[in-house]
């Protein structure tokens, strides 16, 4: 009856079952996985620690003034002594010489003030006379002033160079063909017409018989319609 829950019957102050048998006390829940890493004596043994880094140490420069003094002193002259002593002594910079406001100190004004200024007083009579009203309608009025002049420049039309011809057409060059200079004053040598008078009635014909004419220039037969 324990274990059909079809047919269990709720007890009264306690829970419903779930009509599963659990295992005794010595069970162990879980998944095992069994040790391979020897477990806390491993680890106490051989315990793997990060080394800490090691500070990066600048590489000061050279102090040739005391290195020059002593080689002074030591009584070295020329320059193949002191490169050895150099080599023998090398002094380096103190890390406080070698700083930037020792090497170049900040210019401070004599009467700086430090810390943080205070903060300035509220203008009541500004607020009062309503300065501020008016100094926001003229800023107003100054930007409206420069808006409509801005338009107008946009509105005016910019000329081109197509409307600046339309003006002031360009001169026409009259085209003169080249003649041989000595050819210029030589008159014709064949004249087919008796006269001035005929020559000038017969190229009239001929240009009045020009809607009449076919082909691409006006001299072939006449067409008939």
């Amino acid at each position: 009856m324990l274990r059909n829950p079809r047919i269990l019957k709720a007890e009264l102050g306690k829970p419903q079952r779930n009509c599963y048998t659990l295992p005794g006390f010595d069970f162990a829940y879980g998944l095992y996985i069994e040790r391979t890493d020897g477990g806390v004596p491993e680890a106490i043994g051989h315990w793997n620690t990060i080394k800490p880094r090691t500070g990066l140490t600048r590489n000061m420069p050279r102090d040739f003034i005391t290195m020059n003094r002593g080689a002074l002193k030591a009584g070295y002259t020329t320059a193949r002594e002191f490169n050895l002593y150099y080599k023998a002594k090398d002094i380096r910079r103190k890390d406080d010489e070698y700083s930037r406001f020792r090497r170049s100190p900040p210019k401070v004004p004599a009467d700086m003030t430090y810390g943080m200024p205070a903060r300035p007083s509220t203008p009541f009579f500004d607020v009062f006379q309503h300065k501020y009203k008016e100094l926001w309608m003229e800023q107003q009025r100054a930007l409206t002033a420069a808006l409509r002049v801005e338009k107008k420049k946009k509105d005016k039309l910019r000329e081109t160079r197509t409307t600046i011809l339309r003006k002031q057409p360009v001169p026409v060059k009259e085209e003169s063909f080249w003649h041989l200079p000595h050819l210029e004053k030589v008159g014709p040598h064949l004249s087919t017409f008796p006269d001035r008078d005929a020559r000038e009635k017969a190229f009239s014909a001929a240009h009045r018989e020009v809607p009449a004419r076919r082909g691409p220039l006006p001299q072939d037969i006449q067409a008939v319609s």
